[in-house]
């Protein structure tokens, strides 16, 4: 992947970081076991989620499948152990951490359970289990109403990839199904404030830009982020995707 893509991919990353930011460290006062804990997220990408633990002191440790990812997560998380690996097949002895995570991470995996069950299994007895943020397309909000193709188009476009964009209303019965205990689930708020947050609708669009090319005349695709810009500015613009998560317990 050249490296441009990648610090996009990072872009995105710390975006998505961003929104979820809130509820983690709510989530997180109440599941890590002090400056001892062993913590380990699955499907690290680029490090945008493991690098706000650098300043806990916890031992960190991250699993990715894709190798330029990696590396180039290992150019900033120089504490983290990293390694290249299949999150459906952890290269990690049972009961190791204290915290496994992830983070929009189970839409794309072929088999979420298994993923879970990974997690659980190299986790103590007493330890937790987290999915911080998994996207719920079937639910998108758009509007006002001409902006609704959006939604429908990047909802084909994760079919297509192999992702799964219903994957999060079956988080909690994933997390009961993989055998954890005192399953907590939620719904990520939405807030839509003013002044027009530039930075972010650019970076939003490149990932549409990205992931529309092809489904969608490129003046038509011009013509619907004038009209998203438009309406963000005048302050008429909702977008709301549930998002949800899912925290439970680990026992043996």
């Amino acid at each position: 992947m050249p490296t441009q893509a990648l610090q996009h991919l990072h872009a995105r990353y710390v975006q998505q970081a961003r929104w979820t930011r809130r509820l983690r460290q709510n989530l997180l006062r109440r599941m890590e076991s002090g400056p001892e804990a062993r913590v380990l997220e699955v499907g690290v990408g680029t490090g945008a989620v493991l690098t706000e633990f650098t300043h806990r002191g916890a031992r960190l440790f991250g699993v990715e499948i894709e190798g330029q990812s990696v590396r180039f997560a290992k150019g900033f998380l120089a504490r983290a152990e990293l390694i290249q690996a299949d999150g459906l097949q952890l290269p990690l002895a049972d009961a190791t951490f204290h915290l496994a995570y992830c983070h929009f991470f189970l839409l794309w995996v072929a088999d979420p359970l298994q993923a879970l069950r990974e997690m659980a299994r190299v986790v103590r007895p007493g330890g937790w289990v987290a999915a911080f943020a998994e996207p719920d397309y079937g639910g998108r909000i758009d509007y006002p109403p001409e902006l609704e193709p959006l939604g429908q188009l990047q909802r084909q476009f994760l079919e297509g990839k192999g992702a799964d964009p219903l994957c999060g209303r079956k988080l909690r019965h994933l997390f009961q199904r993989a055998g954890l205990v005192q399953v907590e689930a939620g719904l990520l708020g939405g807030q839509w404030r003013l002044p027009f947050d530039e930075e972010e609708f650019n970076q939003e669009w490149q990932t549409l830009r990205r992931d529309l090319m092809g489904m969608m005349p490129l003046e038509r695709l011009d013509a619907m982020q004038a009209l998203d810009r438009g309406a963000w500015m005048a302050g008429e613009r909702i977008l709301f995707v549930p998002t949800f998560y899912a925290v439970g317990q680990v026992i043996k």
